[in-house]
């Protein structure tokens, strides 16, 4: 037996002390056969009612929510949620911002668009940063863990060595792994 395409509904609380009552009466009163309700914060990555309710989807179903705020942290996570709905062949609806209706070829525009900023933004960071980290290069900043081993360390390592010294007992008596001593050590 096929399932027919169903509304089903997402209704998020930040806290324990809130109310889901609202968003329960709202996506009962537009036909949500099922709701996936959930009192964690949005900041969260793991919220497993969402999980289990994009999870649940079909082609056809439609994820309805009172606000896009319910779904997602940002517009990026909403993005990210659009795109695993795509895939499903799922549409995404919000009560409060009727634009985002991804069941209607204006929704599905705006969310387009909306990827592309997305996109345009992730591109100028991306280009901000590397720009960034080249300037503070040329100043002489090291990026990555401060070395564990001091010159001085080294130096007086290659002496040992030289001495006739184990690299292990070397590493020892510095207290490395004989790993570090030689990442340390000049090839």
């Amino acid at each position: 037996m096929v399932n027919a395409a169903q509304q089903i509904g997402y209704a998020r609380v930040s806290t324990q002390d809130q109310d889901l009552e609202q968003q329960r009466l709202a996506l009962g009163r537009i036909g949500c056969q099922r709701i996936f309700e959930e009192k964690v914060s949005g900041a969260k990555r793991d919220r497993p009612e969402l999980g289990r309710l994009l999870d649940h989807l079909r082609p056809g179903d439609v994820l309805t929510v009172t606000r896009l705020d319910r779904l997602a942290r940002s517009t990026t996570d909403l993005l990210h949620i659009a795109e695993r709905l795509k895939t499903v062949g799922a549409d995404l609806r919000s009560l409060a911002e009727p634009w985002a209706d991804t069941t209607s070829p204006a929704g599905r525009m705006v969310l387009t668009i909306f990827s592309g900023i997305a996109d345009f933004e992730r591109s100028l960071i991306s280009e901000r940063t590397s720009a960034g980290r080249a300037v503070a290069r040329e100043k002489g900043v090291r990026f990555g863990p401060k070395p564990v081993l001091t010159p001085e360390q080294i130096v007086h390592a290659i002496q040992l060595i030289g001495e006739g010294q184990s690299v292990s007992n070397i590493a020892r008596l510095l207290g490395v792994h004989r790993a570090t001593l030689y990442r340390a050590l000049p090839q």
